[in-house]
């Protein structure tokens, strides 16, 4: 019994542990900027400054590669999102510090 449970223990962390793939998260495509805010705002409840800042860094939207969409400044980025968002529960305060917050985390 003893052998067996330490088998299983030594199978479970191996499996937790995974392989070095080059993954680096979850960088799930989505068709549309609010089809990511949407799953990563209402479905899996963070913040909307977070939900915001996460679509713009991690994820590619559309037919573009992730970390692009937002732009390269706030301004960039709150035109895009101002035009993406239709949520009328994002203010334009919370896109301009997610904006801002973005241009600073984007490239760390």
């Amino acid at each position: 019994m003893r052998l067996f449970s330490t088998f299983l223990l030594t199978s479970i962390l191996a499996l937790s542990c995974g392989g070095d793939d080059g993954d680096t998260g979850d960088n799930e495509p989505f068709d549309t900027f609010a089809d990511c805010f949407d799953d990563h705002h209402n479905v899996e409840a963070f913040p909307t400054v977070d939900a915001i800042k996460i679509c713009c860094i991690d994820h590619p939207i559309g037919d573009d590669p992730l970390n692009v969409v937002c732009g390269d400044t706030s301004a960039a980025c709150q035109a895009y999102v101002d035009a993406e968002l239709t949520d009328p529960t994002v203010t334009s305060a919370d896109i301009q510090t997610a904006c801002d917050e973005y241009v600073v985390e984007r490239n760390q």
